[in-house]
């Protein structure tokens, strides 16, 4: 029996992947990850709630931002599809040499899906903000503004 090669299609707004013996794979908001989704977005950190205040509809240059979004078996922070932006925040407990570990797993294999990681410390994010929106600026507006 040959294998099925990987088809890539759309339902219901997530991107699916069928893989070997038609077994579907979602690689965007995998509906098995929701759950989870919701929960975190219900407990969002004081850093969470603070740049999402930011980023929220569309508010930050005109770009879309999702809160608790899932790519593959990662749920990300914030996640921009317009930019293929991931901005993680991350607390004392990746600071640990086992979740460094993960978070280098994870940011690799969000690079393979063509996802630029930007992460920052949550007393970053609630001590000067400023300076993490001028970061996440350089990212999301393009270098030199188009001539009319």
């Amino acid at each position: 029996m040959g294998v099925i090669p990987p088809l890539v299609t759309f339902l219901n707004s997530s991107l699916k992947l069928r893989g070997v013996r038609g077994v579907t794979k979602f690689l965007r908001n995998d509906p098995t990850l929701k759950p989870r989704r919701r929960e975190l977005r219900r407990n969002q950190t004081d850093a969470e709630k603070a740049l999402w205040a930011h980023l929220r509809n569309k508010q930050f240059y005109g770009v879309k931002f999702f809160r608790q979004y899932s790519i593959g078996p990662y749920i990300l922070d914030f996640y921009s599809p317009t930019v293929k932006l991931a901005v993680e925040l991350d607390g004392g407990q990746h600071n640990q040499c086992q979740n460094k570990e993960y978070d280098t797993a994870r940011s690799e294999y969000l690079k393979v899906q063509g996802i630029e990681v930007m992460r920052f410390w949550n007393h970053e994010v609630l001590l000067d903000m400023q300076s993490v929106l001028a970061g996440l600026a350089l990212k999301v507006t393009p270098l030199c503004p188009p001539l009319n």
